[in-house]
């Protein structure tokens, strides 16, 4: 479902998938859509840009969803582009609402006001904090410590380079998630892995982890799917099912008792 709330011309929604799962886990996929609110004029880029990655992750809210599914687990999404407001960022940091991705400028991001910025937070972070916050808080009432995961995918190509990498598994502070599913990765020896990497904490893309997760103690990790891994809905299946073996695995060996069975 979707939760619904209107700001003047603007309407926004958070995507609420599963929201009253039972499983130990709280999903988020915070670059699932590449959409744009038409009072944003596409922010001055073409159709072609806004179908690339720099606009979402493509391929991450498809998976997110088949996981939700197998782990009875709610999904929390914002529904806007990372271009008009990154919801994996912190607010006081430029990159939340960019001005150039990759190589390309976005037109209507450059020369915002201190206030643009602020009401941009207002109109599409603060909506979606507070159903992930609602999400996690619901299950901790019920008395679960879900783990948070967060479903992410990269571009195979980054400026130019080759990345010759399958998945990565980033953490903040908190490692024991991730270092439980490297171990599995590493072990099946099916899927090239590596620990923060395409991206980690340096370059900000841990803040849901470290803003939700890591203050309450609760187990977390982001992972980034390679995009062209992902690119049909039968791929999409398999990279679920794949990751949901880990993932399963992963708690067990945390003493974490979860729901998920890898479907045939």
């Amino acid at each position: 479902m979707r939760e619904h709330t209107s700001f003047g011309a603007t309407s926004i929604d958070v995507e609420l998938v599963n929201a009253t799962g039972k499983g130990g886990i709280v999903f988020v996929c915070e670059h699932a859509s590449n959409f744009i609110p038409n009072e944003f004029t596409k922010l001055g880029l073409s159709e072609d840009a806004l179908k690339s990655h720099i606009a979402w992750d493509p391929g991450a809210f498809a998976v997110a969803k088949i996981l939700s599914a197998m782990f009875d687990a709610p999904l929390v999404a914002p529904v806007v582009s990372r271009l008009v407001y990154d919801c994996n960022r912190p607010a006081q940091v430029q990159s939340c609402v960019p001005v150039k991705s990759e190589n390309y400028d976005i037109p209507g991001n450059i020369g915002l006001s201190d206030a643009d910025r602020q009401k941009r937070a207002e109109l599409f972070y603060q909506p979606y904090r507070k159903a992930l916050v609602n999400t996690i808080e619901a299950a901790q009432a019920a008395e679960r410590s879900p783990a948070i995961v967060t479903i992410h995918s990269f571009t195979p190509v980054y400026q130019g380079q080759q990345r010759d990498l399958d998945l990565g598994i980033l953490h903040d502070t908190d490692t024991r998630l991730a270092d439980q599913f490297l171990t599995l990765i590493e072990d099946e020896g099916q899927l090239t892995a590596r620990r923060n990497d395409p991206y980690g904490p340096q370059d900000g893309v841990t803040y849901t982890l470290a803003e939700h997760a890591v203050p309450r103690g609760l187990l977390n990790t982001m992972i980034e799917i390679r995009n062209d891994l992902i690119a049909d809905e039968n791929t999409q299946h398999d990279m679920a099912n794949r990751l949901a073996g880990y993932l399963r695995a992963a708690l067990v060996a945390l003493n974490v008792d979860v729901k998920g069975e890898v479907s045939p």
